[in-house]
């Protein structure tokens, strides 16, 4: 069954962008950007809301990097999530809601995880609890404002510390599974 999985950098005050959007904060390096590649090389399928499939196609659709993620990136299907965006050519499929049965039939498919990126459609998927897995780059920076990753939720949710490891930059990457009855 292929997981779906939060892979997100966020500030060590729980944010995931600053005012205005701002990420100049995230702290990386070559060390950091070849394991993302190296992980995000091995998923089946990028699940996005409309404004952050909006900004990967506008950074990655025609980039020419020396990392491997631009390649990656056009490789990988792109499923969007919008009540407003039409199809375009970066979207392999445009969806209306989030349909809880649909994704379940999606995870039973052959291939490897799904990351799920957008603060919005992570909220929907945690709220219908559709995330197997939290992998989350922690930068040491206290933000104090900004967009929070979480809202408060009804009840919380039981997570395994499966693997931490920590950057020359000082961001700890830590992947925590969701513990299910």
């Amino acid at each position: 069954m292929r997981k779906i999985v939060v892979h997100l950098a966020v500030s060590l005050d729980g944010f995931f962008e600053g005012p205005d959007r701002d990420i100049s904060w995230h702290r990386m390096d070559d060390e950091m950007l070849a394991s993302i590649d190296e992980y995000l090389a091995t998923t089946s399928a990028f699940l996005f809301g409309r404004v952050t499939h909006e900004l990967m196609a506008e950074a990655w659709s025609t980039a020419d990097d020396d990392r491997e993620f631009p390649d990656i990136y056009r490789r990988i299907p792109r499923i969007v999530f919008s009540r407003t965006l039409e199809q375009d050519e970066w979207a392999t499929s445009v969806h209306r809601e989030v349909d809880p049965e649909e994704i379940r039939a999606l995870q039973q498919q052959p291939g490897g995880d799904m990351t799920v990126g957008g603060a919005e459609l992570i909220r929907t998927f945690r709220r219908h609890d559709l995330i197997d897995e939290y992998r989350l780059f922690v930068n040491p920076v206290l933000l104090g404002r900004g967009r929070r990753l979480f809202d408060p939720a009804d009840a919380p949710t039981d997570l395994e510390l499966v693997e931490s490891r920590t950057f020359g930059t000082g961001v700890v990457m830590l992947r925590h599974a969701v513990r299910r009855p």
